[in-house]
């Protein structure tokens, strides 16, 4: 008979074995293409589309609504379609040739000091409060551990003085310092820059950034608030250290031994 041909070796395990198999390749093809909502369809180095955009497709526009009023974001469609022009040249024609700064690397934003187009609003906790703000805004807060920055001179990697710490920027839910806010002037010109925690070294009698020089202090990105920073503005104030770490002398781009 049909029926006893056709399940005759089919019982129950079987088909748990084969709902288990048809569940995780759909599992895996739609984490594929939901992962594929950043960063597609692939281009090429000049901006072209890639020939190969991989075995699976760009997914269908789907629409997010943002948190705390933040409006809505739409993916893939709503990322940054206009790529700008950077000022990097090829080395060779041949394809993966490596670019070099055809400008000043720092203030072009390529190479280490590259950052990436994000939204230009403060980051905010699960409450919609902002996460960083300055220290002497917080009066629950105060150094328990480690050297107090504030008041001390700033060095930079070519020993000279540029500035003094006046005031920390605090991770409030990380309870962590982000940032140490900067008079660019010993004797104290009001005129403030932002230096990431992580680019700073706290010493007793100062706080020394080598990645930069004296220099490249005046083109350290500033920002538009007095209490807070944009994600925007945190990009391009990390990435602005990070290229320092190359680009703050020329010498830095040499082989090192």
């Amino acid at each position: 008979m049909v029926g006893t041909e056709f399940f005759g070796n089919f019982d129950l395990a079987s088909a748990a074995i084969w709902g288990f198999y048809i569940f995780f390749a759909l599992l895996v093809y739609y984490l594929q293409t939901e992962n594929m909502r950043e960063g597609y369809p692939l281009e090429t180095d000049d901006g072209a589309p890639a020939p190969n955009q991989g075995p699976f497709p760009v997914p269908k526009d789907k629409t997010f609504i943002l948190p705390h009023g933040r409006g809505e974001v739409t993916v893939p469609s709503g990322q940054h379609p206009d790529r700008p022009v950077l000022a990097l040249q090829r080395t060779s024609k041949a394809a993966g040739s490596p670019y070099v700064p055809t400008g000043d690397p720092m203030m072009d934003g390529v190479g280490p000091a590259a950052w990436a187009p994000r939204r230009d609003v403060p980051e905010l906790d699960a409450h919609g409060h902002v996460k960083i703000k300055p220290l002497s805004s917080l009066p629950d807060f105060k150094v328990s551990a480690g050297t107090d920055p504030r008041g001390k001179p700033v060095m930079t990697g070519d020993g000279e003085i540029v500035g003094r710490i006046t005031d920390m920027w605090v991770d409030v839910p990380e309870q962590l310092v982000r940032f140490l806010v900067m008079d660019v002037n010993p004797e104290g010109s009001g005129k403030i820059r932002l230096i990431p925690m992580n680019f700073a070294k706290v010493k007793g009698d100062r706080v020394v950034i080598r990645s930069l020089y004296a220099h490249n202090v005046d083109g350290i990105p500033g920002i538009k608030g007095k209490e807070q920073i944009t994600l925007l503005e945190e990009e391009k104030v990390m990435a602005y250290f990070g290229g320092g770490t190359l680009y703050a002398d020329p010498a830095r781009l040499e082989p090192q031994i």
